[in-house]
């Protein structure tokens, strides 16, 4: 059986939660959990922990919350073996990554060199690759430039939403670091393969004003962004002078029309002519109402076919 490691944590949001939980349950010890502070959530814009904090009070970890970490020390006294980082969001400074007796590893959701940075499941969606994956990689000083000790691939389903394939890719990062903390315990060391630098694409971090609709692209690249901004930050579009979000859509043939029009709403969606061929609209919401089917959209909110979206952003 592999020893067990004295391991420090630092991660965010669900997907990093998922990796604590499954480094908890193989029985390593978590010394200290690094997340970023509370952020305001709701409509009442109370401050919320995080899902790693949340999970880390939950199973009775110290936390950090520190809000940056430009100039930080390790804490003084702390023997680590290794630093996981998983989607914290703050870049460790060259102190921290020396810190652990075995550095520092990373849980990073895309087959490395691709898709180094920020966005890698959204970067990935709206590209249309038919796979991605996790990518294991020992930390260095740049962005994700590190040697990678395991990938795991993930296909991309047709119909996977961002939501849905960070599920997929937060379990996959779980067993896979599971895997890699195990080696570490027996072998006390990890093989690592360089990168090919040659090779990396870049993930840069999404903006709201991307996931404006473009309705002269064509529907299958409008149907892979309005994935790859579900559930954040919305693909969206004007309509009749209220900003729409949309949720569900799927392509349709033909192009009956100039792009942004509406050619049929009924309830199986409403359909608009794209740049080349048609988007079926199923789901959908408007600015402080709440997530329709298109069916009952039209119920409430009739739509006359000829009328038109924008793309203009709010």
């Amino acid at each position: 059986m592999a020893d067990a490691l004295r391991v420090a944590f630092a991660g965010t949001p669900p997907f990093a939660a998922t990796a604590l939980a499954a480094i908890l349950d193989a029985g390593h010890d978590v010394a200290l959990v690094l997340t970023q502070p509370d952020r305001p959530q709701g409509r009442g814009l109370k401050l919320a922990p995080s899902a790693v904090k949340a999970l880390a009070i939950g199973r009775g970890l110290p936390v950090l919350q520190p809000p940056t970490l430009k100039a930080a020390s390790p804490p003084v006294g702390q023997r680590i073996d290794v630093l996981v980082v998983a989607a914290y969001g703050l870049i460790l400074p060259p102190a921290m990554l020396a810190w652990p007796r075995h550095g520092a590893i990373n849980i990073h959701a895309s087959l490395l060199p691709r898709w180094r940075g920020a966005a890698p499941i959204q970067r990935a969606l709206l590209a249309g690759d038919r796979e991605t994956g996790i990518s294991i990689m020992q930390m260095d000083a740049g962005l994700d430039t590190g040697p990678v000790i395991e990938r795991t691939i993930v296909p991309i389903a047709p119909r996977d939403t961002a939501g849905m394939l960070t599920d997929k890719l937060a379990a996959a990062g779980a067993g896979a670091i599971v895997r890699t903390l195990a080696r570490l315990g027996n072998a006390g060391v990890l093989a690592a393969q360089p990168q090919d630098a040659s090779a990396a694409s870049y993930a840069g971090k999404i903006e709201r004003a991307e996931a404006a609709i473009r309705w002269d692209d064509d529907a299958a690249a409008i149907d892979r962004a309005v994935r790859a901004f579900n559930p954040t930050p919305g693909a969206f579009a004007r309509l009749q002078g209220a900003t729409i979000k949309i949720w569900a859509a799927e392509p349709a043939s033909g192009s009956p029309g100039p792009a942004g029009r509406i050619v049929g709403a009924d309830n199986n969606g409403l359909l608009v002519a794209c740049g080349h061929g048609s988007l079926r609209v199923l789901e959908l919401q408007r600015a402080g109402g709440r997530r329709l089917s298109a069916a009952a959209f039209l119920a409430g909110h009739p739509v006359a076919v000829g009328t038109s979206f924008d793309v203009a952003s709010d």
